[in-house]
């Protein structure tokens, strides 16, 4: 892929933020991510914004408070993959010509919305039979459980590994301790065999980020692939697990058109909103074979100083969830990474980086949409 380049980022703190209006947490982000760039507001051509229960005009308010008027603008609702959605459909108006430079925005504040896990839409089967997602994610590691043998232990070796990463991450939500597999395994059961810990947390944030074409500034970091899939029929019937084939789908067109194999990925952020989502996501991305990506956490190999760092920023396990403002934030700590900024976050190994965001459960389908992009320091 040719002519798209990230050239700024930028995130808000991630938590719970229920006094602040949905507009400020973004306009944190897109201050952040304009003074990343080295650019000024009038320089941004378009503005795409990815939200799921962002309220209506959401993305004109923040418009407004930004100062950027005139210029085109639209939302994209891809479910957890909003944020990333809105960066694809950047990087493909830059890389076609349409746009030079664009402005990407994902946020969403779920601490007004919602006490506890996202209540499914009524007229879905999913709402219909009260299944929320930790309920599909609980199946899915059931099934491993029986077919992989996967124990309880790796399952919660996954959420030990990015809560310690979480730790040295200013922006997260969750960075007051670093559980052990014990206390893990012994925190409350929400969907067998999910723990509490197992699970991601309610959160508000946005990040924003700046994509545009190669101007030669050597901060900025090459957009090798953004592929983005939607998720094909999927039913108990299906040979794999909720999700997984969306994943690979994405992956296998994104490796295609970077030209390059899952071993080179240097750092990886991935969806993690539960425990078992890394693990299958690992397998998808090429990173372990089937059955296998349970093994990744316990030895090391997804750790920060492993041989391929997963979630580094602690993931969505520890850095919160807020839906639209996930997939932006995961492409920030991507940047910070291959830029050599992380801080103590850093991993030795970051010239490339992949990111993959994973959109939720829809009526009968492999999740709503899958995006995954590789990025390389120049």
């Amino acid at each position: 892929m040719n002519g798209a380049m990230l050239w700024g980022v930028g995130t808000s703190i991630y938590g719970l933020q229920p006094e602040k209006r949905v507009e400020e947490l973004a306009w944190t982000a897109v201050a952040e991510a304009i003074r990343d760039a080295g650019i000024t507001p009038d320089a941004i051509e378009a503005i795409i914004v990815g939200s799921v229960f962002g309220p209506p005009g959401v993305a004109t308010r923040v418009q407004r408070g930004i100062g950027i008027p005139g210029v085109p603008m639209w939302t994209v609702e891809n479910a957890c993959a909003s944020g990333t959605s809105a960066y694809h459909e950047a990087v493909e108006a830059v890389r076609l010509g349409r746009f030079g430079c664009v402005l990407v925005l994902g946020v969403d504040q779920m601490s007004t919305l919602f006490s506890g896990a996202i209540v499914p839409e009524a007229t879905d089967p999913e709402g219909a039979s009260s299944l929320p997602l930790p309920g599909l994610y609980a199946m899915a590691a059931s099934r491993y459980v029986q077919e992989f043998g996967v124990t309880p232990e790796q399952l919660a070796a996954v959420a030990v590994k990015n809560k310690r990463n979480g730790l040295d991450n200013p922006r997260a939500q969750l960075r007051n301790s670093a559980p052990t597999v014990e206390e893990v395994l012994s925190s409350r059961m929400i969907a067998e065999p999910l723990t509490f810990l197992q699970c991601c947390p309610t959160s508000d944030g946005a990040g924003a980020l700046v994509v545009g074409r190669d101007r030669g500034h050597a901060g900025d970091l090459r957009v090798e692939a953004s592929a983005m899939v939607s998720g094909a029929l999927w039913d108990h019937r299906s040979d794999d697990v909720w999700g997984y084939a969306s994943v690979a789908r994405a992956a296998e067109i994104a490796y295609a058109q970077a030209g390059r194999a899952p071993s080179e990925m240097d750092v990886l952020e991935m969806h993690d909103a539960f425990t078992i989502g890394e693990i299958v996501t690992c397998e998808a991305l090429g990173l372990a074979p089937r059955g296998k990506g349970a093994e990744l956490a316990p030895s090391g190999h997804t750790a920060r100083d492993g041989a391929q760092p997963v979630n580094p920023s602690g993931g969505l396990l520890s850095r919160g969830h807020p839906l639209g403002g996930t997939g932006t934030a995961q492409i920030a700590e991507i940047a910070w990474q291959l830029r050599g900024l992380a801080g103590p976050r850093q991993v030795e190994r970051h010239r490339v980086g992949l990111v993959e965001t994973m959109g939720g459960g829809a009526a009968g389908m492999d999740g709503n949409a899958c995006v995954v992009t590789i990025l390389s320091a120049q």
